[in-house]
């Protein structure tokens, strides 16, 4: 749903060249023009209007003085920095641009009636006078000659199978009568046919094709033929078909036009010849001719050029026939006329040469008769309107002739070609206009190409005009009625002296309406390099001619490609080519021009002109938007998109398609410049509502203001209706805050947005307004709904993110649901609660904790009671609607729940269940006494707590069945505090509750039960089991045991205590309860505790024990302290040697890898990428291979695969962390020496022997320096970067990297982190004596 929109176009008429001009090529490179004459040839630069070279063909006899000569096609050749011309006579002429030499490479005696180039200019065709076509290369050299026209139909010759003849075959609606027609004879080519053969070339340069005149039939025929000039295929015979040929750039079609009896067709042909598709030019039977058709480099563009083939005036005589140049795409199989020029019948106007840009798709070169060159840049457009409220119907207008289509997308979706309703103008149409004003956006004013403006405004559908046409939606059998603007008035407009010489096509463009009576136009300025804006103004006194005329001019020095204005501030800024942005003050007594500047006062231009722009305000700031024609994204001259293909500015949101196949909507008030400079590099979270995926190539149509409808078109045509999730949102947030809860309900409820949002967006103001929430959405099922999707959940922070105006003062989490649910019952029980009973009873069960209970209650009230309400439901309605919330079978639990039989019975009819299940079990229960009933229900509900407390209330008979119970349930502790603790009962199940722990091992705690309960025997054998030896001689003394039985008994726990390496409380029972004082002495020497053995030894005066055991014990622990500390020093060297070794040869092997990498260069990516990962080999791949199944081990053979892991094996994967944990691990033990170094030196300096207890201090001393020193070599600083497990790197394979993430985050190593931390010697230890 696109027109075409003039940028730019140049108008050179102060210029002349050599003779009548006759045809034209451009030279991309310099940006001029080349003319060729009946004279010579001519240069010209459209932009300076300056003739820059004249070549004359005169002086060297190519083309005759009297004007007679003829140029029969002209090309630049840039690679060869020459133009070729070959002349009517025969000659074929280079001219070299560099050093103006001139050389006739070539002649032909029967003349020469086209020229055509291939289009890599690699192959010259030449057709002669003679009929036949000559091949050279771009060198002139001959390739072969053959004649047109061939009996043959050429290589691509039909295959005929014999299935049936032509009158057997299907005719369609022409019926079988056409079977039995003859075949219409080929009428001869008409009279204004120039009877010269046309070449085209296929854009590949593979193929061209051929229209000349049949010598037979006197009629064009065509035919295609490749590049080694062999004929392919010959076109079926066409009557009427007429000279004009080209093949379309991207595709199989050659476009011609073909004269019918009632209608003036442009046809297209495949390679073979065959006929495929047709559209008709709007002339009537013999009115026009066509003298050339051209499709631009994109194959967007079809121009046509025509001219008439009678005057206006057929008796006056002599007169020049106009010439037409129409401008025709195509959309959804449907062509539309998008552009006509009309270029008059004056006799200087008379077009000579028309031809596309080869760069530039869009641009159309023009050269006229009397000299006069015009260059026309278009591009595409959608030309929408542009009001921001709900009187907008979202107009979207497409030219199509003399016809605008319209559809008001507000109230219908209209896919094209078809529309709500058209406009039928008099003429065709160059331009439609929307009105800038608020409140009259949607009408419409028309430029056709007579240069009168039609205006037409938007009624009320009381007076509809004939112009308006009903299209495919809103006529009386429609539901949408579709109001149809009237034209109110039409406007010449009239050109000023001064202002312009003669009427030319498409003088004004960018025409925008900005105020009632006021439009702004650009028009070219007195030179080529200055462009006119100006104001166009209608007559106001009803008397003058209804004409616009040309106000306020004002001259801008450079081409003005681009005007936008805002309908809010009512800005106008103007894009120079140069892409520098002009602010236009147009409302000024004085309009003028001034440079467009930011708040810190910098002008502003775009990098790269743009072919698209708005105005927007961004931060306070107004700003222009602008799109380049290679999808880069500006505002102001920040990028901020370099791929987008379509933009719109609607209201505060700034919505663009992407070729990413993605549709951003902004909104521009709470988006900063800072956070749009960062759009390009960041990347869209999950739930950004920005963000929406489109269909590939979609482009943004229009949006429909104050609503969430967005307008999208695909590549083939056909239109989409999406609702951007920033627009759906941004809606409902304008409803919330606005407290429109229905619109809000039914928006959200329409486009799938969650529910929650509604208390979300702002909880404290919606639990103030329930009643209003309740009232305005008036809907059981709504309110249902909406209380069915309560969940904790703040969708403001997970699904919705950006809300900037959420409150803050959200209830905690986990309480919302039942806030909202306790709230809104409150409020509809205020209200109606017999009208809101359903919903009453959806919030009892959508608590966090259901509310069945109570819900069955009320349902049992309204069966006891019904209301007289007439909005009331009943209990059966109720019940059932309970049961569409509830599972049947949990809600029957529930209702045996509560104990009433009736509300059981009530519920169990609603069900399923066959009454034989539940009738006798309903039945045993009644007959039982009531706690023993309530137990026995409990226990079938499995609520075993209630179960236990009905059970206890049964009296003794049951106490068994309660124990039974107890040990079944496992409840002790619950069971504890129903009984009294002096009970027999709680005795009983104290006693169990003791056994029960025995046989979980648990016998400390067993053995406090038994014991409390005056089980002093259990007791004392749990307390021995578990060597609480305190706890088991305070159970002996209550058993009254005897001595000899107490001794034995001391004697057992005492070795038991020694296993358990506790010499000093095994001391404590031998000498106590044992009294066997020199049994204890020796325990506490074998746990090195010499300072209390010391105590005994004198205490019971047992000196000789000196001798025999304590300085045997403290001399025997010397000598092990001295070996020990030796061996963990000479390791902890060897240890961190190996270690500085083995982290050398690491770094050694990355670097390696890494020259490896830069030495493949740009072809590494050639290699597979298997290859970039080491195999391994001599790095433990075992322990990588092994890896990869360590998840699916049991723990102990993890944890045994973990020390695997970590080898001390030489060369094995991991050896510097084994090294690291091996000498944390030495360091750690020779610390934890110091206190008991410390006790051994104080006894061997009691005892004398100095030089020993010296030499131990010394030994210890040295170790610990040797480790403090060594421990910032050992763990460097960024050790800890450096992974223990490197999940990628030159040493990992793929079974290694797969392992890293399959081990378990908690389990393996636990001080996995703490390896890499340099560990702390405790120096607050004062172990040293300083009597050494």
């Amino acid at each position: 749903m696109r027109n075409l929109k003039l940028l730019h176009s140049l108008h050179c008429s102060g210029w002349q060249g050599l003779g009548k001009p006759q045809c034209l090529t451009v030279r991309t490179e310099t940006g001029t023009v080349l003319v060729g004459s009946d004279l010579g040839i001519t240069e010209l630069d459209p932009h300076t209007e300056q003739v820059l070279r004249k070549v004359s063909l005169v002086e060297e006899a190519f083309l005759p003085e009297d004007g007679t000569g003829c140029i029969v096609g002209i090309e630049d050749l840039p690679d060869q920095e020459s133009v070729c011309v070959a002349i009517a006579a025969g000659d074929v002429l280079l001219y070299n641009l560099n050093s103006n030499q001139l050389e006739c490479v070539g002649s032909v005696d029967s003349g020469l009636t086209g020229m055509s180039w291939s289009p890599d200019q690699e192959l010259l065709v030449l057709t002669t006078g003679q009929e036949t076509i000559i091949m050279m290369t771009k060198d002139f050299d001959p390739v072969t000659e053959v004649g047109i026209h061939q009996d043959d139909f050429g290589e691509g010759k039909f295959i005929t199978v014999g299935w049936g003849k032509k009158e057997t075959q299907f005719h369609g609606t022409e019926g079988k009568e056409a079977a039995r027609r003859k075949p219409a004879e080929i009428q001869p080519a008409f009279p204004w046919d120039d009877r010269r053969s046309r070449v085209t070339w296929r854009e590949d340069g593979q193929l061209f094709a051929i229209s000349a005149i049949c010598p037979v039939t006197g009629s064009r025929k065509l035919r295609i033929w490749n590049k080694e000039c062999v004929l392919q295929s010959t076109s079926e015979s066409v009557n009427g078909l007429e000279q004009a040929l080209c093949w379309k750039p991207s595709g199989n079609l050659i476009a011609s036009i073909q004269r019918k009896l009632n209608k003036h067709n442009v046809v297209f042909f495949e390679r073979n010849g065959l006929l495929h598709g047709e559209f008709s030019l709007p002339f009537d039977k013999d009115q026009v001719k066509v003298n050339e058709i051209l499709w631009n480099s994109d194959s967007t563009v079809l121009a046509v050029w025509l001219k008439d083939l009678r005057s206006a005036d057929e008796r006056i005589k002599d007169v020049q026939q106009s010439t037409y140049v129409q401008l025709w795409t195509v959309e959804n199989y449907h062509w539309y006329l998008k552009q006509t020029l009309h270029f008059g019948c004056d006799q200087t106007g008379q077009i000579v040469s028309l031809k596309w840009d080869p760069e530039s798709p869009f641009r159309l070169h023009v050269l006229c008769s009397g000299w006069l060159y015009l260059s026309f840049n278009w591009h595409w457009t959608t030309d929408r309107s542009t009001g921001e409220d709900s009187s907008d119907l979202a107009n979207v207008a497409v030219i199509d002739g003399d016809k605008v289509l319209v559809t008001p997308f507000r109230q219908t979706v209209v896919p094209p070609p078809m529309c709500a309703y058209q406009l039928q103008l008099p003429c065709a149409v160059n331009q439609v206009i929307f009105s800038s004003d608020p409140q009259r956006s949607n009408d419409i004013a028309v430029l056709t190409a007579d240069s009168q403006i039609s205006v037409y405004q938007a009624g009320d559908g009381g007076n509809q005009e004939s112009a308006a046409k009903i299209g495919a939606i809103g006529g009386s059998g429609s539901k949408i009625r579709i109001t149809t603007p009237k034209l109110v008035k039409t406007y010449r407009i009239k050109f000023e002296e001064g202002v312009t010489e003669s009427l030319n096509p498409l003088k004004l463009r960018m025409i925008t309406w900005v105020k009632e009576n006021t439009f702004l136009a650009l028009c070219q300025g007195p030179r080529t390099s200055q462009s006119v804006v100006c104001q166009l103004v209608t007559s106001s006194e009803e008397f003058q001619e209804e004409e616009i005329r040309i106000r306020s001019p004002v001259t801008v020095d450079g081409h003005v490609i681009n005007l936008c204005h805002s309908q809010k501030t009512h800005t106008v800024a103007l894009e120079l080519s140069s892409g520098q942005i002009l602010r236009y003050h147009w409302g000024s007594s004085e309009p003028c021009v001034k440079q467009w500047k930011s708040t810190t006062g910098c002008l502003i231009q775009f990098p790269q002109p743009c072919i698209e722009t708005a105005l927007c305000t961004v931060d306070g700031e107004e700003m222009v938007l602008g799109l380049t024609e290679r999808s880069r994204f500006f505002i102001n001259d920040l990028e901020i998109a370099s791929n987008t293909t379509s933009f719109v500015v609607c209201d505060e949101f700034l919505l663009f398609t992407t070729h990413s196949h993605i549709c951003r909507c902004l909104n521009l008030r709470t988006t900063s410049l800072k956070a749009l400079s960062h759009l390009t590099s960041s990347d869209y979270q999950p739930n950004d509502e920005t963000v929406r995926r489109v269909e590939r190539g979609s482009r943004i149509v229009t949006v429909v203001p104050q609503d969430t409808k967005l307008l999208l078109q695909m590549p083939r045509g056909n239109l989409e209706v999406v609702h951007h999730r920033a627009l759906v949102l941004a809606q409902v947030r304008k409803y919330l805050d606005r407290l429109k809860y229905k619109e809000a309900f039914e928006c959200m409820r329409k486009l799938r947005i969650n529910l929650n949002l509604i208390h979300d967006h702002n909880p404290k103001v919606f639990l103030e307004n329930l009643e209003n929430f309740v009232k305005q959405v008036d809907s059981i099922n709504y309110i249902n709904l909406f209380l069915t999707e309560l969940k904790e959940e703040d969708v403001t922070k997970t699904m919705y993110p950006h809300l900037p105006s959420s409150s803050t003062s959200a209830p905690e989490i986990g309480t919302k649901v039942n806030t909202v649910c306790d709230a809104l019952r409150t409020t509809m029980e205020r209200i109606n609660p017999h009208k809101y009973s359903l919903s009453i009873l959806t919030c009892h069960v959508r608590k966090r904790n259901p509310e069945l209970e109570t819900a069955l209650q009320k349902v049992h009230e309204l069966r006891a009671d019904p209301p007289s309400d007439p909005e009331a439901v009943g209990a059966e309605e109720a019940l059932k609607y309970l049961l569409f919330l509830v599972d049947v079978n949990e809600l029957y639990d529930y209702a045996v729940g509560t104990y009433d039989f009736d509300l059981v019975m009530m519920v169990a009819e609603k069900s399923q269940k066959d009454p034989k299940e539940y009738l006798p079990f309903l039945n045993s229960l009644k007959k039982m006494e009531t706690n023993y009933q309530r137990y026995s229900i409990d226990k079938y509900l499995k609520r075993y707590k209630k179960a236990l407390s009905h059970l206890s209330k049964c009296g003794p008979q049951h106490f068994t069945e309660l124990l039974n119970f107890i040990k079944d349930q496992q409840m002790y502790s619950e069971a504890l505090k129903l009984f009294p603790v002096n009970s027999q009962e709680y005795k009983d199940i104290s006693v169990a509750y003791g056994e029960y722990l025995s046989e979980k091992q648990y016998y400390e705690q067993a053995g406090l039960i038994f014991a409390r309960s005056g089980e002093c025997e259990k007791a004392l054998g749990a307390f021995l089991l578990c060597n609480s030896w305190q706890q088991a001689f305070c159970m002996v003394a209550q058993l009254h045991y005897t001595k000899d039985k107490v001794v034995s008994m001391a004697r057992s726990v005492a070795g038991r205590l020694m296993e358990q390496r506790r010499y000093s409380e095994a001391a404590l029972v031998l000498e106590q309860y044992a009294k066997d004082y020199e049994e204890a002495i020796t325990s506490l020497l074998e746990g090195a505790a010499w300072e209390e053995s010391l105590r005994l030894i004198y205490k019971y005066n047992r000196a000789d024990i000196l001798e025999t055991n304590l300085k045997p014990s403290i001399l025997e622990a010397h000598s092990n302290h001295m070996s020990f500390l030796d061996t963990q020093k000479t390791l902890f060297i060897r240890h961190k040697s190996r270690l500085a070794v083995v982290r050398e040869i690491k770094e050694k092997e990355l670097e390696g890898f890494l020259d490896e990498e830069v030495a493949d260069g740009p072809d590494s990516d050639l290699y597979s990428e298997a290859s970039s990962l080491r195999s391994a080999s001599g790095m433990g791949s075992k322990y990588s291979h092994s890896n990869s199944r360590i998840s699916a081990r049991s723990s102990k053979n993890r944890r045994k695969a973990e020390r695997k892991r970590h080898s001390l094996k030489e060369g094995s994967l991991l050896e510097d962390v084994a090294l690291l944990e091996a000498l944390r691990e030495i360091i750690w033990t020779v610390d934890k020496l110091t206190d008991e170094v410390h006790r051994l030196l104080k006894v061997l300096v009691l005892f004398g022997y100095d030089i020993l207890a010296s030499e131990l201090q010394h030994s210890l001393e040295d170790a610990l320096r040797v480790v403090e020193k060594s421990i910032p070599d050992i763990w460097q600083t960024d050790l800890k970067k450096a992974a223990a497990c490197p999940v990628l790197g030159p040493d990992s394979t793929a079974n290694s990297i797969t392992a890293s993430f399959q081990q378990p985050k908690n389990g393996g190593i636990p001080q996995q982190d703490e390896i890499f931390v340099p560990p702390k010697l405790n120096k607050n230890v004062q172990w040293k004596l300083n009597i050494l």
